[in-house]
């Protein structure tokens, strides 16, 4: 069997998962379908209705009115929509108002946007510690908001980590924000369709997710805004979607979005049963065969993401260590980012007390709604070789 004919296994879904057939269909459904949904004729009436149904879906499976759903491109426009838009409205009503506190463990669609708007838009931003399992400090936040109540903007915390797949207390975020009166935003894109998620129930003012994270089309996103909650527009144009994100809205991609979503709240539950299952089995069977490895994040259990599994294998190179299960066929992701092409070590690690040397030889393993057992027999039959090899060529 040649490398192009070697079967995958894919074990990245954190980073994007397998379209669900519903959606493809959803899709697919619409492609073919002429009309602008902001036109006034019958194509674009029956466009418009497309996108409304769609959006009473997705309101209905994340516990939310549908005026608040304001779709997007995907999960970072949705997050600098949130955090730029909330803060140039707080900003506005209070000059005071220049704080804007997240934790140092957000993912860089956050992270990115809070260095702009300190760089150019006057913002001071205070990146709050959290424990080594990448838990948010609630205590440093207490003490962060208490400190000056009146001039905090906002409050970004994510609802689960990326990469070690830690679940936040978004809800003690909630109840000490909102004794000050700040809105709260937080970053669901790993959440929603893996753990339970109301909009209503968790009391935050905005929740950012994406299509392709939940079994629906690249392209696609959504931001929750409370109807209360002043955004101001990044983007400008035709006033579609409230008037705080203009632009000709992809009805097709939508349909996609909204079966996904609907699907996947609805399985969540059976989904997080099994596809736990097979972590435990991942967990177990790779600290079997690599008994020094290291599992990154909470334990398995409630506070953890079903399908996360994080690892850092000593003297190795997770890049390197990726590279050589890619060969085999077994597709995961380093928690490293690359600059210049030069590996940087995670800066989730790093503020979860890891050494540089710790966040360098990690490696994320993320299941979803197609992993089989399968698949994690193939990772434990091939990581222990991988990391010998991967030893070998660091030293």
């Amino acid at each position: 069997m040649t490398a192009s004919e070697t079967p995958v296994v894919y074990l990245d879904h954190a980073a994007t998962t397998p379209m669900a057939p519903a959606a493809v269909e959803a899709m697919t459904t619409h492609l073919l379908e002429v009309g602008n949904a902001s036109s006034l004729h019958a194509s674009g009436r029956r466009a418009r209705r497309v996108v409304e149904e769609s959006r009473e879906t997705i309101a209905q499976a994340l516990d939310c009115r549908p005026g608040e759903v304001v779709f997007t491109s995907g999960g970072t426009e949705a997050d600098n929509l949130a955090v730029k838009g909330v803060y140039w409205s707080r900003r506005a009503e209070d000059p005071r108002r220049v704080r804007i506190l997240a934790t140092s463990v957000e993912h860089h669609a956050v992270l990115d946007p809070l260095q702009w708007l300190e760089a150019r838009e006057g913002a001071k931003v205070e990146l709050l510690p959290v424990d080594e399992a990448g838990r948010l400090d609630v205590h440093a936040l207490e003490q962060a908001i208490a400190r000056e109540p009146e001039s905090v903007a906002l409050v970004s915390v994510m609802w689960a980590n990326n990469e070690v797949g830690a679940l936040q207390p978004v809800a003690d975020v909630v109840r000490l924000a909102g004794e000050h009166g700040i809105p709260v935003h937080t970053d669901a894109v790993q959440a929603v369709g893996t753990v339970p998620v109301s909009f209503a129930g968790s009391g935050v003012d905005a929740l950012s997710l994406t299509g392709h994270k939940v079994g629906g089309p690249y392209g696609v996103g959504a931001l929750v805004a409370r109807r209360e909650l002043p955004v101001t527009a990044l983007v400008h144009g035709g006033g579609q979607e409230r008037d705080i994100r203009s632009g000709t809205i992809d009805a097709p991609a939508i349909a996609g979005f909204a079966a996904a979503v609907e699907l996947a709240v609805k399985e969540q539950a059976s989904y997080a049963a099994q596809v736990g299952a097979l972590r435990d089995e991942l967990v177990r069977g790779v600290l079997s065969v690599v008994p020094d490895a290291f599992l990154n994040g909470p334990p398995a259990g409630a506070e953890r993401l079903p399908g996360n599994a994080h690892f850092s294998f000593p003297g190795c190179e997770g890049d390197s260590l990726l590279m050589l299960l890619d060969a085999r066929g077994i597709e995961c992701s380093t928690g490293s980012a690359c600059s210049a092409g030069v590996p940087q070590p995670s800066h989730v690690l790093l503020a979860m007390g890891r050494t540089d040397a710790q966040a360098r030889s990690s490696l994320r393993f993320s299941l979803g709604h197609t992993s089989t057992r399968a698949d994690v027999d193939a990772l434990v039959e091939a990581i222990g070789p991988c990391v010998e090899r991967a030893r070998l060529a660091s030293r």
